[in-house]
Formats: structure tokens, sequence, C-alpha cells
């Protein structure tokens, strides 16, 4: 091919390329970078008429600097450090700031791109997409406003969504969830089993007004050999098995919310790989080699000490001051009793029954410390509802087989151990020796129920 041909070429593709740009559906651009971290514009997409109301051969003409002109004062300073940081760390940049139109309308802009840089690594060029996303911003902000006004109101409320409560720990963590629900900052969930962690994490999914899927996601019920597929995705023949492809939990969670629960049983090297994916918010599937992208919002969960964890070597501190950002500390059922009353007409209205409960099964109910929590109650509502006052027969036995003289000069964790050690060992008689059927009457899942009894050196019948 001649040169009177390459350039024929070069132009026909270069007129390809200008009408793909020109239909997307915001502004691209290239800018030179001059002296003092100035800019002159080269080139602009058709879409800056519909941006900015300016058309792009204009801007070009006159190498107008018009989106700094137009960027808000308050958003401009920082709008600027952003992108001049990451050019200098020689790393993409996304901003969001605000565009003040001729009109004295307000646009929200989403800006992303990345420098060209010459050989010897000095920054030439800047070359982007700038998107108006004010819609969905400024639902964000309507969303975020209702959020503070349901804040105001909250001393007189008794529930949060699906949350049930009124005691003051529970107005404590209906403001945490009200505060999380307004930004993109990882939380994590510490309660123990049974106190409603799921029903947190959605809750503040729900108040964040995200447009993507809640996906929940328990560590502790996936076999560790299929983790990495469960959460990446796998492309067919990635591994034996592997008849087609599936999309993982990151996938699903795309403009959505991933719940990790139990996240205390994620394995060490699944924590480095999903940390890769927290920071870049990109990872592979197994079997391909195109990284992907989601934008998920992280919820965590645990009934575990995690900084004790990181201290025994079990968790990576990296991964846990990622997940550690904003704490929600979510009180047992035994720290606000005064709640069982709310708790069981909610279950009563959930379920459509009236149900008469007994002076003495209340009683004993006030008096009974839950280990399982919320979902322990919701179990003994279900089988008092069908097998009336023989269904309360824990509730008296475990007040009667601790007196407080057996509590006396114990710390609080003995003294629960104690009384878990007597629960589940009466429980297990009951049940025949039975551990499923004693999990689910003591409400709690197996796993958790065979670690009490190791914890507490409970050996089933007839183990030695």
């Amino acid at each position: 091919m001649d040169v009177e041909q390459t350039a024929r070429e070069n132009v026909r593709v270069q007129a390809r390329l200008d009408k793909l740009l020109n239909r997307l559906p915001g502004l691209v651009y290239r800018c030179k970078i001059e002296a003092g971290f100035t800019f002159r514009l080269e080139y602009a997409s058709a879409g800056s008429e519909n941006l900015l109301g300016i058309p792009a051969s204009e801007m070009v003409d006159k190498q107008w600097n018009t989106v700094e002109r137009m960027t808000v004062p308050a958003d401009l300073e920082r709008m600027r450090k952003d992108i001049y940081d990451k050019v200098v760390a020689h790393e993409p940049w996304q901003v969001m700031y605000r565009l003040q139109l001729p009109n004295g309308h307000i646009k929200w802009i989403w800006d992303q791109g990345e420098a060209i840089y010459d050989d010897s690594g000095e920054p030439l060029y800047l070359e982007g997409i700038m998107l108006d996303v004010s819609e969905q911003k400024f639902q964000e902000l309507e969303l975020q406003n209702e959020n503070r006004k349901l804040r105001l109101s909250m001393e007189q409320v008794d529930s949060l969504g699906d949350i049930v409560g009124k005691s003051e720990a529970m107005h404590k963590v209906y403001g945490l969830i009200l505060k999380a629900a307004e930004t993109d900052t990882n939380v994590i969930i510490y309660g123990e089993t049974g106190c409603g962690k799921d029903i947190v994490a959605r809750a503040i999914h729900n108040y964040s007004g995200r447009k993507g899927d809640y996906v929940p996601v328990n560590c502790g019920a996936i076999p560790e050999n299929l983790l990495e597929s469960e959460f990446f995705g796998h492309v067919k023949g990635a591994f034996t098995g592997a008849i087609s492809s599936k999309d993982g939990f990151i996938t699903a969670a795309d403009n959505g919310t991933l719940f990790l629960d139990e996240i205390g049983e994620l394995p060490v090297n699944l924590q480095v790989k999903f940390l890769r994916v927290l920071e870049t918010k990109s990872y592979t599937p197994l079997g391909c080699t195109a990284p992907r992208t989601s934008n998920f919002r992280l919820i965590t969960a645990t009934n575990r000490d995690l900084a004790a964890q990181v201290r025994e070597g079990k968790s990576r501190a990296d991964f846990y001051y990622r997940i550690n950002v904003l704490t929600i500390h979510l009180p047992p059922l035994r720290e606000r009793k005064e709640d069982l009353p709310l708790l069981v007409k909610a279950w009563c209205t959930r379920k459509g029954i009236d149900l008469s409960i007994t002076r003495q099964v209340r009683l004993a109910m006030s008096r009974y410390n839950w280990p399982g929590n919320v979902r322990e109650l919701h179990n003994f509502l279900d089988r008092y509802a069908t097998f009336g006052e023989s269904a309360a027969e824990l509730l008296v036995d475990s007040e009667e087989s601790l007196p407080s003289s057996a509590i006396e000069g114990q710390t609080l964790a003995e003294a629960t151990h104690r009384l878990e050690y007597a629960l589940i060992v009466k429980m297990l008689e009951k049940c025949h020796w039975h551990r499923g059927r004693t999990a689910m009457a003591l409400g709690l899942n197996l796993r958790t129920l065979q670690r009490k009894m190791k914890a507490l050196k409970i050996r089933g019948k007839g183990e030695v």
C-alpha cells in the first residue's frame, strides 16, 4: 500500500471512529496537557451540544476550556486534584462534579478517562468521556433528604422497615442504617446468630435506593473448593463439570448490594483475591482472560471477633481494615427484652394469627436469655402456636436450672456459657440427640450448633 492509499485508509478509519464516538450518550474529549497542568481541547464529540449546549466544532475551534469555566467553584479544586493525582499515579480517573450551564441549570457530570504518556512517562494528553448523571444524582440527594427527615423522627418509632424494636439500642441501629444508606462505604454488622443481620443489611440496601439487586451470600454454607467459582463465576470448560458458563455473586450484585454473612468463614486465599476486587471493582471469571467490572456495594456480617482472627493469623489485616469501615453492632435479644411484646405482635401480624400467651409463659419469656435471639423467638412462637404451653417447657426448665445463686461470682461470659450448655444438652435430650432437629428447635443453623457443641465440649450420644 503506497503513501496515498495509506492516507486515504487513515481518513476512512478516522471517519468511522468519529461516527462511533458521536453516537455515544456523552461528550468524548481529548485535551493536550500544557504547562501548569492546563489543557487545550483538541477533540470533542457531538455529544457536547446535548451536554453543554455548545457545538463540538465551536469548542474545538476556540480551544475553550469550557468545562472548567462551567464547573461549580465549590467542586473545581477537588475535581482538578482528583484528576491530577490519578495522572501522576498513571491510573485512570473517575470523578463526579457539578456544571452550571448558561441558563443557570445544574448538571451532575460523571467524568472518567486516563492520560496518554510519552516514552519517558510524561503525560501528554487527557482522553475521557463525560456523562450526564443528573437524574440519578438528584434522586440520590432526594433520598438522602428523606432519610435525614426520617432520622429526625426516629425517637418515637417502634420499627424501621422489617426491623422491629423501640429500645434505645435499636434506635441507635436505625440511625446507623440511615447513615450507611447515604454513602457507598463498606459496612460490617456485628451480632450473634439469629439477631437479624440479614434484615439490617437489606434495610441499608433498600434505603440506599440502589437500582441493582440485593445479593445475600452465606460464606459458611459454601464448600471451600467452590467459593471462587461462586463469587467470580466461570466460563464453559473452566474446570471439570463446567458444562456451561455461569455468572457469580459479584456479577449478580452489579449496581446493587453484595451481602456477605459469616465473613469470618472466608478463607485467607480468597480474602486476597476479594481484596483486589474491592480496590478495583474488577474481577476475572474462572477460565476467562478478559476482566469484568461490577459496581456493587459491600455489606458484611459476622458473629466472630475479626480483630482476634487477625491477631491469630486467621484473617488478613488489610482485608479486615477494608471491610471494617462503618460498624453496626446489633444487640442480642437478651439486651433489649423490652422489645419482646413488639416482636411477638409483629410475628402475629405476619402470620395472621391472634396468639394468646399466658402470664406464666410471658414471665418465662422475659426471664429467658434467648441464645438464638430473634430467630429462636420466632421458632418458639411457631411451636407455641401449634403445641401450646408444652412448647414453653424449655423456657421454664432453663429458668429453674440456673438459679441466681448459681451465677454469683461469675462473669457474663461464664454465666452465658453455662446457660448455653444446659439449654443445648436439654434440647438434645428432648430431640433424642438429633442435631438437625435440635438446631431448628434452638433457632440455630446446624453449623452454629456444631460449633457451640465443640466449644462447650458437648459430645454427641455415644461419642467418647
